[in-house]
């Protein structure tokens, strides 16, 4: 198991393969659907962004209601898929690493190659069992999403699975062809 800490330096991120175990501590942010529209129209008209995204990990999560004397409702990696279209343009601005679950389309695994980014895979269907991990969560930009709004995490050992490397490795394919019929 591969213990890391945020932010994500080029050092970090080149020594990553796909299938690594990774525990990440330190600090995360949540952004979903409505939350990545928002980031790239802000990087389209210029407009600074919430958080200095530069070596910065994304979640694709957006927590339930948090019960008492937690930090966080359960949280859950959803479907990344729904985040390609605008995953680019945040790579481009330094952020290196995304979590989410399933498999993400050719041209954002170009841009993690390109760009020297990650794309890390979180267990779905064990949301309670991740919030554990989150220490501390505040809403840090679009509050009028709700759930969906962009939610600063602090989180110690955090487990993931490195699903795509920067060398363009992508464990998802690779384990297509292993299980592959005849």
């Amino acid at each position: 198991m591969r213990e890391i800490t945020t932010p994500l330096t080029g050092n970090v991120i080149s020594e990553l393969h796909a299938g690594d175990k990774v525990e990440i501590t330190g600090t995360i942010y949540t952004a979903r659907d409505q939350a990545h529209k928002r980031l790239v129209e802000s990087i389209e008209k210029g407009k600074p962004l919430p958080f200095n995204i530069e070596g910065q990990i994304i979640y694709y999560a957006g927590p339930s209601p948090t019960p008492p004397g937690k930090p966080v409702g359960s949280i859950g990696p959803t479907t990344s898929a729904r985040m390609d279209v605008f995953t680019q343009a945040l790579l481009s601005k330094g952020l290196k690493a995304t979590i989410g679950k399933g498999p993400r389309s050719a041209e954002v695994k170009h841009a993690l190659a390109e760009y020297k980014a990650v794309y890390f895979a979180a267990v779905g269907g064990i949301a309670a069992l991740l919030s554990s991990y989150v220490k501390k969560a505040e809403v840090l930009a679009y509050p009028d999403l709700g759930p969906e709004a962009i939610y600063r995490l602090e989180v110690e050992k955090f487990p993931v699975v490195v699903a795509i490397d920067a060398h363009g490795v992508d464990l998802y394919e690779k384990n297509r062809e292993i299980f592959r019929q005849p």
